[in-house]
């Protein structure tokens, strides 16, 4: 299997010599880096091409490396059922940049790419309903971010006197405390 990936990867290299940046493998499975501007053209050739047919796209994530210069790695999972295969098309943007929605190539897009703007905050343009699916629409920040609160901005509990329910900013009124590490159910050594 790791032939056949080769040489497919190779045959990638030539049809597309400036769409992608690299080819890796990673756990038997072909894994290529391309450039955002390029996600869209990559993608499509992926799809249609007689060689490829990635018409499934089964899963889109976003991951967060905020040490880096372009910290949001943007994976696009394929599966070509034809061919019994599958490849990992990555890329890399930053807060300000914005990738093209992959939408109108697969259908699928649409509702994982809403899903990777909430969370992360990566914006794609042309998407026709670009909004918040798993968080409140006044929700402020992305929740999936590394720099990201995690007691988050506000805070939400009940008012038992008005009955309903109240948003407040978040307050952390803590005194600095140490902490050690020794477990109080530790058993003590008995000698007999």
């Amino acid at each position: 299997m790791q032939d056949l990936n080769t040489n497919y990867g190779l045959s990638l290299i030539k049809n597309l010599p400036s769409s992608i940046n690299t080819v890796q493998y990673s756990s038997g499975e072909l894994v290529i880096i391309v450039p955002h501007t390029l996600v869209y053209q990559v993608l499509t050739f992926l799809k249609y091409h007689t060689n490829s047919q990635y018409k499934v796209l089964a899963d889109m994530t976003a991951i967060d490396y905020p040490e880096k210069e372009k910290r949001f790695e943007v994976v696009y999972n394929l599966l070509s059922v034809s061919f019994n295969s599958r490849i990992r098309v990555k890329t890399y943007v930053n807060e300000m940049t914005a990738l093209p929605t992959a939408s109108s190539i697969f259908s699928c897009a649409n509702w994982l790419e809403r899903e990777i703007w909430d969370m992360y905050g990566v914006y794609f343009t042309q998407h026709q309903d670009l909004r918040r699916i798993l968080t409140d629409y006044g929700f402020e920040g992305h929740p999936l971010r590394k720099d990201f609160p995690l007691n988050g901005y506000i805070s939400v509990r009940y008012d038992d006197v008005n009955k309903i329910v109240v948003c407040e900013p978040t307050e952390l009124t803590q005194e600095f405390r140490t902490f050690n590490f020794q477990t109080p159910w530790s058993i003590p050594s008995r000698t007999v």
